[in-house]
């Protein structure tokens, strides 16, 4: 038991100090992306099951092979017994010592085990895919959780924008105050506006801690306070939005995307499993050989020449006709039958859905960009008018109360073009592995 606990501790330390990692400085997305893959346990468990599948191989491609076993026993008889030397009972002590061999192949069993191989090497690829579709998705994933970070950096920087232009006009507003310029409601009003936007910034400050946790936790490694992403310059260009039409980013990734493969995969692993059923029905041959000797101890001959002398060959064939198997052949059929229409159904509902995911995909990026368009237009038309309204409020035409419409509306405005960008950004950058283009943020 104490052994048992010791080990038990020691493979926990093994598992907490392979995903304790700390990263040391901002990391980029590069390096985020390479650390979720080699952490993620979906993955893991994964490849694991491809090392069964690559044993299973070895072991169905061996079936070709004859096997070989030797071996020997030693034996010690009293009273009446039969001398295995010369097959006659006898009353006395016998010591004896066998000596075998034996050997078995099969010559023919209709294909079964080539098909089996066959099975076993496509179940191999097919696995294989089904890794790089996980790769995938988690480098999408943490692409996603990456530009979220991003976008909620801005959000801070607007936050503590909005709150350092409330504290300047109300520091400017006050001295006016007290030289009588103004009335004592505007001071209080940019008071009320200056606690706003502090509340406001803790908000937008928890909501991207959040957003690192959510990403380090994707990783897998610890999240502390320091944790932080190296922000890259992202630009939208006019040439941005790819100029391929939904269905020709479909036909593209049929040819690359792994959950597509692997479905194909798994059809034509179905049908050799066909094959393999309807091999039950043949005939299977088998050819074997044995190899035996013995030395009995009553005799005065020695060890060797008794070996010598009883040594005995044997081979033989086997024929195997299966006439009736009670239905189990039959049944082993149609359920082969059935699997390989079921795998059918689902090489259709993968393309079906490989299909509607690059529609909404296609259709949300465009829309996206044109969210993003109009934003841009509605902030250059709040910026003009919070330049103006600043101006006024300066020399005493407008009230706090409207200059503060105006500061608000331009901040809105530039939370939801901050919004627009980056949800544009990433529903391109999923448009762009559909195609099969790198997936990056330059």
């Amino acid at each position: 038991m104490k052994r048992l606990l010791l080990s038990l501790i020691w493979v926990a330390g093994s598992f907490s100090y392979a995903f304790s990692q700390e990263v040391s400085g901002p990391l980029d997305l590069e390096t985020a992306v390479q650390i979720a893959l080699e952490n993620n346990l979906t993955l893991k468990r994964s490849e694991l099951n491809q090392q069964t599948l690559e044993a299973n191989l070895i072991q169905n491609q061996g079936a070709r092979y004859p096997n070989l076993t030797v071996g020997g026993a030693t034996n010690f008889n009293w009273g009446r017994s039969i001398n295995p030397a010369t097959n006659l009972f006898e009353t006395q002590r016998i010591g004896n010592i066998n000596l075998f061999g034996s050997s078995n192949m099969t010559v023919f069993n209709a294909g079964r085990i080539n098909n089996t191989i066959r099975q076993t090497k496509i179940n191999l690829e097919q696995g294989q895919f089904n890794i790089e579709a996980t790769k995938n998705q988690i480098i999408l994933n943490v692409i996603n959780l990456y530009v979220n970070v991003i976008f909620n950096q801005e959000q801070v920087k607007i936050s503590e924008n909005q709150l350092n232009t409330t504290q300047e006009q109300l520091e400017r507003t006050t001295r006016l105050v007290e030289a009588g310029s103004l009335p004592y409601a505007d001071q209080l009003d940019l008071e009320s506006q200056l606690s706003t936007n502090k509340v406001d910034l803790i908000n937008t400050k928890a909501t991207l801690n959040g957003a690192l946790l959510s990403l380090a936790q994707a990783l897998q490694i610890p999240y502390t306070p320091d944790f932080q992403i190296v922000t890259p310059e992202l630009t939208i260009d006019d040439a941005f939005m790819t100029s391929e039409s939904s269905g020709t980013i479909y036909d593209t990734a049929l040819e690359i995307m792994p959950e597509v493969k692997a479905a194909e995969k798994g059809v034509e692993s179905a049908e050799e499993g066909v094959k393999i059923a309807k091999a039950g029905f043949y005939p299977t041959i088998a050819l074997g050989g044995n190899l035996g000797t013995n030395y009995v101890d009553i005799y005065e001959e020695k060890f060797s020449d008794q070996i010598d002398f009883n040594f005995s060959q044997s081979a033989g064939l086997q024929l195997n006709i299966p006439l009736f198997s009670r239905l189990s052949n039959k049944a082993a059929v149609q359920r082969a039958r059935v699997q390989k229409q079921l795998s059918e159904i689902t090489e259709l509902e993968t393309k079906n859905q490989l299909r509607q995911d690059i529609e909404t995909a296609y259709t949300n990026a465009l829309a996206a960009e044109q969210s993003y368009e109009a934003s841009l237009t509605r902030i250059q038309s709040l910026e003009e008018s919070f330049r103006i309204a600043k101006q006024r409020f300066d020399l005493g035409a407008i009230n706090s109360v409207d200059f503060q419409t105006a500061q608000n509306n331009l901040f809105s405005a530039q939370s939801q073009l901050l919004y627009d960008k980056y949800t544009y950004i990433f529903r391109v950058k999923v448009l762009d592995f559909y195609l099969g283009n790198p997936i990056n943020l330059n």
